[in-house]
């Protein structure tokens, strides 16, 4: 049976073998895919497995432009202000946005850091999600409700 339908009732006979479909390799499937994706992650070492690294950016619009999000890749300026060359960069997992414009000092800042000579060390092949986008929290102060405020009437005329 194919698509979302009804799956017959009665009369299903003879031949109904041909209109079952099985999935007794799902298990071998899932093991190869596996081995497939180890055997991948040897095979661009350094390079992380899950994609090109790409860069931080602001999404759009007034109701989400505080949300920071991975965006397409670094623009030609940040790459510049990390001293890698636009032809290398692919070459070595970081992907390239070349039509991407840095309108503020301080997205060029945080995508164009430069790593400390402890964490270059300690480098190895990034393996799952590379470089999780932390959001910062904003700090909620928090106040004592006093006899003043309960007693405060906003609606009153």
């Amino acid at each position: 049976m194919k698509h979302n339908n009804e799956i017959p009732g009665s009369h299903s006979r003879k031949h109904w073998q041909n209109n079952v479909k099985t999935w007794f390799n799902q298990p071998a499937r899932k093991t190869r895919r596996r081995v497939a994706r180890q055997e991948k992650a040897v095979k661009i070492f350094p390079r992380p497995t899950s994609g090109p690294i790409r860069s931080v950016v602001h999404a759009q619009t007034l109701k989400y432009n505080m949300k920071v999000k991975a965006g397409k890749g670094f623009t030609l300026e940040e790459l510049k202000a990390a001293g890698i060359a636009k032809k290398l960069a692919p070459t070595i997992g970081i992907s390239v946005d070349h039509r991407r414009k840095n309108r503020s000092l301080e997205g060029l800042q945080s995508n164009a850091g430069d790593s400390t000579l402890q964490e270059l060390a300690n480098a190895t092949q990034v393996q799952g999600d590379y470089m999780p986008i932390a959001r910062e929290k904003v700090a909620m102060e928090v106040v004592k409700v006093t006899a003043d405020m309960k007693a405060f009437k906003a609606y009153d005329n």
